[in-house]
This record gives structure tokens, C-alpha cells and sequence, in this order.
């Protein structure tokens, strides 16, 4: 006969931790006569009690997220870029074997460079929008917008005042689009 866990006796325990627990039993699919049942949370755990009431990222959490995000969008459009670019640099005279060297070589060229651009991008960015949160102390669109203008000036400010001005502009309307644009979603688009 298998062994059947039978649940404790919650009555006498009604504080706010056990409440939002469950009972896990780590031996339940193994058939072992055994006692061992762990209470784990149901919701997300804490350190701090500040860390519960933020409703963003951390700075960690952002460097991570825009990085990463920059990387992967600029990796696929750059493969999509370089195989356009392999497929039209393909002889008649060349080999099946030719072709598809021609096409990947394209693709993971284009893809690391543009990938890495906007990876940096991405990283320039968490950095700058996580410390105007700290410096501002307060978390709202002129941080995002801000954060794009500085961005795009720090992005090109080697090739000149000039080139780092209109990219600055270009990053601070890309950013505000974007946000504006998630705000029009949050409030028009029920999810």
C-alpha cells in the first residue's frame, strides 16, 4: 500500500505566514513511507520589507533585462540583414556547399555586430535610466526619456557634437514613443 500524506491541521496556525503557504512532500512520487513535508510560500519572498513595496526592477534586474533584450533583437535582425545580403552575394557559378557558406557567414557576421551595438545600447541605457532613479528618487517618463537622450549623445559622442545631438534627439523620441505607446496599450488594450 502507498504511502498517503494526510494534511496537517491548519486551525490553530491562522497567521498571515501560513496562509500563503502550501505543503510539499519531495518523496510524493517516490512510494517511501515518509513524515518529510515542507511549507513553501505561495508568493514571492523578500529580504527587506522595501523590497516588497517597489513596483520596478532592480538596477541588476535592468542591466540584465535591457542588455539582453538589445542583444537578441539586434542578433536577429542583423542574421535577418546579413542573410539578405548572402543571398545576393551568391554567383551562379557557386556550389551548393558555397551558398550556404555564403548565407550562415552573412548572417553570424551582420548578427554579432548588430547585436553587440545594440547590447551596448542596451546596457548605456539600464545605466543611466537605474541612476536617474536614484538620483531623482522617484520613478516616472522623464527618467525613460531622459535616459534615451543621454543614451544616444553617449552612443555617437565620438564622432562629434553634432552626430551626438541627432542621435541624442533620436533616442529621446524613440524613447518617448515608446513609452507613450505602453501607456496607450495599458490604458485602450485589455490584457
Amino acid at each position: 500500500m502507498a504511502y498517503q500524506p494526510r494534511a496537517p491541521d491548519h486551525s490553530s496556525a491562522t497567521d498571515e505566514n501560513s496562509r500563503n503557504r502550501r505543503l510539499y512532500n519531495p518523496y510524493q512520487d517516490l512510494n517511501l513511507p515518509t513524515q518529510t513535508l515542507y511549507n513553501l510560500p505561495t508568493s514571492p519572498e523578500f529580504l527587506f520589507q522595501e523590497e516588497s513595496l517597489a513596483q520596478r526592477r532592480s538596477w541588476g534586474e535592468n542591466l540584465t533585462y535591457y542588455t539582453g533584450i538589445g542583444y537578441l533583437a539586434g542578433a536577429t535582425a542583423g542574421a535577418a540583414k546579413g542573410f539578405a545580403t548572402g543571398m545576393k552575394s551568391i554567383e551562379p557559378t557557386d556550389t551548393l556547399k558555397l551558398k550556404i557558406n555564403r548565407i550562415l557567414n552573412g548572417s553570424g557576421h551582420t548578427g554579432r555586430q548588430i547585436g553587440n551595438r545594440c547590447g551596448v545600447i542596451g546596457l548605456m541605457y539600464a545605466g543611466l535610466e537605474s541612476g536617474m532613479v536614484a538620483v531623482r528618487d522617484t520613478d516616472d517618463v522623464i527618467n525613460s526619456v531622459v535616459a534615451g537622450l543621454g543614451t544616444g549623445a553617449l552612443y555617437k559622442a565620438a564622432a562629434g557634437p553634432r552626430s551626438a545631438a541627432v542621435a541624442g534627439a533620436i533616442g529621446g523620441v524613440l524613447v518617448g514613443l515608446a513609452v507613450t505607446g505602453k501607456q496607450v496599450l495599458k490604458r485602450y488594450v485589455p490584457i
